[in-house]
């Protein structure tokens, strides 16, 4: 699969994870994991990048975010009380709609939308900027025929990243994806 193009102006909440040229990050759910739903965020490479800890107790599905060195990154979390399913990212981001868009003021201050497009039952799609004229920042790929992922139930997501996007904003939308395409089972 081609590599996407690079953006025009860096897309990011946090700089520090801004990809300097294409990227592929692998989002794995941890299997019995003891905290809920946890994640193993790595780059293709095998590099870890981020630790994701579910919190089994808490009725919005709350998730920490930190870095490799244990920095609080940001936490999702469900908001109940909406018409829609709606995910908030430490209140910089918010997630809603059947249509999965995307709100936030970047670091640099501009106001961001990016929507999810593609087809939620066989969990692929594509996260573009209707800014850009519906440029294509990162695309979402599930493995669904792992034979681990359909013992376990374990989910798998591989997501291209265009350079100059944050991985951080990108794994945060794609783990809000997963709780919503969890919330029917």
């Amino acid at each position: 699969m081609a590599a996407l193009p690079p953006v025009p102006q860096p897309i990011a909440l946090f700089p520090q994870f801004i990809a300097q040229g294409p990227e592929t990050i692998v989002l794995r759910e941890k299997v019995m994991s003891l905290s809920g739903d946890s994640f193993e965020i790595k780059l293709a490479s095998g590099s870890p990048i981020l630790q994701v800890e579910g919190n089994v107790m808490s009725i919005s599905g709350k998730k920490k975010v930190r870095d490799m060195q244990g920095n609080h990154l940001f936490t999702i979390a469900k908001e109940h009380f909406h018409l829609h399913a709606t995910y908030v990212v430490k209140s910089s981001l918010k997630l809603m709609g059947s249509k999965a868009t995307a709100t936030f003021q970047s670091h640099h201050g501009k106001q961001e939308k990016l929507v999810m497009n593609g087809n939620w039952f066989n969990t692929s799609a594509d996260i573009v900027d209707e800014a850009m004229n519906d440029a294509v920042v990162a695309r979402i790929n599930r493995k669904i025929l792992s034979g681990k992922d359909l013992f376990f139930g374990q989910q798998t997501y591989g997501v291209q990243v265009a350079p100059g996007v944050d991985l951080a904003l990108i794994v945060a939308l794609c783990i809000c994806l997963d709780e919503k395409n969890n919330e029917g089972k």
